[in-house]
């Protein structure tokens, strides 16, 4: 009788099946943002790839509403629903401070691909910190990076407003609504 007949592993094979069973495929992410977005989609599938391409596959995503406003110091405010390919959702909101060269307002929807989390748990009153540049008159689209640990966020953000300028900054993601970005 050997000895592996009791042990029971993963190979490649099987690693990489429960591995897309837990994230989400470009495909799915276009289709919600199709849905969310609407009309911006052509402009919401390409950022999508150019985060696949950096990133691989999520393991949840967020779609959300979010405002902000900045006269060199800025502040940004957003709420949406967090979903996880297990089924989970559940309500998020954010908030945070920015610093930089950067003026004007607008109001964005929100498509943020989340990486390396299994829970909403792991985001919320962490700080999740990024670099964004902004320059459009009416309406623009933009994808930026934002790191915590191991778990990195990618919001798509598509809005209208003027904007122009370039700032550091973190977003504080809650539970519960807060005007406190700090």
């Amino acid at each position: 009788m050997g000895l592996t007949a009791g042990v029971v592993g993963f190979g490649p094979a099987e690693a990489a099946t429960k591995r897309k069973q837990q994230t989400y495929s470009s495909g799915e992410i276009v289709d919600a943002g199709q849905k969310f977005f609407g009309k911006t989609t052509r402009g919401v599938a390409e950022a999508v790839e150019y985060v696949f391409s950096s990133q691989g596959e999520p393991t949840a995503y967020i779609v959300g509403e979010e405002g902000s406003g900045a006269l060199v110091g800025g502040l940004r405010y957003g709420e949406g629903v967090i979903y996880y390919k297990n089924g989970t959702r559940q309500k998020v909101y954010w908030q945070g401070p920015s610093i930089g060269f950067d003026f004007g307002g607008n109001g964005s929807r929100a498509l943020v691909l989340v990486y390396n989390s299994s829970a909403p748990r792991d985001l919320y009153d962490e700080r999740f910190g990024g670099v964004e540049g902004s320059a459009y008159l009416v309406g623009g689209l933009g994808v930026n990076f934002q790191k915590n640990r191991d778990i990195i966020l990618a919001p798509i953000r598509t809005g209208v407003g003027a904007r122009l300028g370039a700032n550091v900054g973190y977003l504080k993601y809650t539970r519960k609504p807060t005007w406190n970005p700090f």
